[in-house]
């Protein structure tokens, strides 16, 4: 007997159910389908990282809302973004595509809605492999700093963005060798991910000489935003500092639509694909929590005492390892990480290449043709190429240095690229609301997957909108006083340009498609025997 996703569909002899499910949709198998459910799940896994959000912005929840930002914060949020999984899980398994986030919406919503989730979702993907990659790149550099002291006197943001391009590079080689190589690297990924995660959060454990109280963890409230003159019992301090400090949570579980991307490669994609999205969030969440409630307690006394403290409260969780551990070992657990991060890197190239196969396969792309072709190993080439270059472009802001810090002690910190990291989040969770509300909207005339809500989609959907909506917000407000155009102490190097950057993209694609794109645009198109697809709709 053939497997589950291997059985051949009894109207059609010649197509497998993946193949069948795909034509109904309109498309003939074109990429090589040898994922795996757990490659899947894997794929989503790697992008979320505990092994990089929680390293990298770690100082985001420290600094707005202190220690309560994150033990309490964390399983919070996640339990929305849990949610907002779950409304995704029954879209892709209703229709399990390489497009994904746009193919829902265009099938729910029309062309438009199609067209502008979308690019959304091609902005957000292409930004998060660029922000991830520099992440990494900043990791790599941070782990020989701490082995070398003459590497880190020599520190330049020219250093890391030369890093920064041959991971790129590197990953770009990866993605274009071989489809299942980037299977097997996923899978490889979950137990580096796992295992280094464990190694961190027991080294943590045993070998500092002082951990940080219950009451410290859980109860200790900061404010070092600025606001409010770092009163933490404001009004100020609870509606705006520490959804600041939640962010941490939303910045670091997002990129898991990479199950929906690579649904087209996995076998048994209804069931696979939907189980990808949620699984990941879920235990993502957990492994997470537990690895920010060992770095809490692992916080030494100077800076638990002293929130102003240059190392932790300037956003650099290296600072805690340094300082509770030995040189060595303090270099391996930035190692650790920094090996997770290069593997979301090659997993976050994975999935913006296949948006932009699938969007160009549709014809949304200028150049579409060039970027919908698969090379020898049924691997989307030219995509992944357009991917890395586009992502090197759009962080060439991280060479303008701006010091936060003073001329005795300088902080330089590659700030105007921060707003593109928020760009990609706004872009991905943007993407992801406009079918989550078109899914809600059609009700019960909607033809669901295998894998299904049921009449819980009638809240979980409307929730999943409401939290998307108000983190956009938080993300397009100045972190700071001083980046506030109202402000006395007004400076351009703190401003986030993320609501100038998000709104320019937003004017830009409505004029496109006001002018020009209407006109030729029409949704996804059929790529497999029309017949074909007609003999399932009369059979449906």
């Amino acid at each position: 007997m053939p497997e589950a996703h291997e059985q051949i569909h009894p109207h059609h002899p010649h197509l497998n159910e993946d193949e069948a499910t795909l034509a109904k949709l309109g498309y003939k198998q074109e990429l090589s389908r040898t994922w795996s459910g757990f490659s899947n799940f894997a794929i989503s896994f790697s992008i979320i990282s505990i092994l990089a959000g929680c390293f990298t912005t770690f100082g985001q929840g420290f600094n707005n809302g202190g220690p309560v930002a994150i033990s309490w914060g964390w399983p919070i949020v996640s339990a929305f973004i849990l949610i907002i999984g779950f409304t995704m899980s029954e879209l892709v398994s209703a229709y399990p595509t390489s497009g994904g986030i746009y193919w829902w919406a265009s099938k729910l919503g029309g062309p438009r809605a199609g067209f502008f989730t979308g690019w959304l979702n091609l902005i957000g993907l292409v930004a998060v492999t660029a922000s991830v990659a520099y992440g990494c790149a900043t990791f790599i550099d941070l782990t020989l700093s701490v082995f070398s002291e003459g590497w880190a006197e020599d520190y330049s943001l020219s250093r890391v963005f030369v890093i920064f391009l041959v991971l790129l590079a590197i990953a770009s080689l990866l993605n274009i060798f071989s489809g299942h190589l980037m299977a097997v690297m996923n899978n490889v990924s979950v137990w580096w991910h796992v295992v280094g995660a464990a190694f961190i959060v027991v080294v943590l454990i045993f070998v500092p000489d002082n951990h940080q109280s219950f009451s410290y963890v859980f109860t200790e409230r900061f404010n070092n935003s600025g606001y409010s003159d770092g009163a933490n019992d404001s009004a100020l301090y609870w509606l705006l500092v520490i959804p600041f400090g939640l962010l941490l949570t939303q910045y670091t579980i997002t990129g898991f639509d990479a199950s929906a991307h690579l649904s087209e490669e996995t076998q048994a994609a209804s069931e696979g694909a939907a189980k990808g999205i949620w699984r990941s969030i879920f235990y993502s969440a957990i492994g997470g929590w537990i690895l920010l409630l060992t770095f809490l307690f692992a916080i030494p006394d100077d800076a638990a005492g002293n929130p102003d403290n240059a190392g932790v409260g300037g956003g650099g969780v290296a600072y805690i390892f340094t300082s509770a551990l030995d040189n060595d070992l303090a270099a391996t657990v930035l190692l650790v990480s920094a090996v997770g991060q290069f593997f979301c890197t090659t997993a976050c190239m994975t999935s913006a290449s296949r948006m932009t196969f699938a969007f160009s396969r549709d014809g949304a792309i200028p150049g579409s043709g060039l970027w919908s072709k698969v090379n020898a190993a049924k691997v989307p080439a030219n995509a992944v190429l357009l991917v890395a270059v586009v992502a090197a472009l759009i962080t060439l802001p991280a060479l303008v240095e701006v010091n936060i810090g003073t001329e005795e002690e300088p902080l330089i910190v590659p700030t105007a690229f921060y707003a593109v990291v928020s760009v990609a989040v706004i872009g991905l969770y943007l993407a992801f609301l406009i079918p989550i509300w078109l899914r809600w909207k059609i009700g019960d005339a909607f033809e669901p997957g295998s894998w299904n809500n049921g009449q819980k989609y009638k809240w979980m959907n409307l929730i999943a909108v409401a939290e998307i909506a108000i983190i956009c917000v938080y993300f397009v407000l100045p972190f700071v006083p001083a980046g506030s155009p109202f402000s006395e102490n007004f400076d351009l190097k703190f401003v986030n340009y993320a609501p100038v950057l998000t709104i320019g993209s937003l004017v830009i694609l409505w004029i496109w498609w006001s002018v020009s794109a209407k006109n030729w645009y029409t949704g996804p198109k059929h790529t497999i025997d029309p017949a074909v697809v007609e003999a399932f709709d009369e059979r449906a």
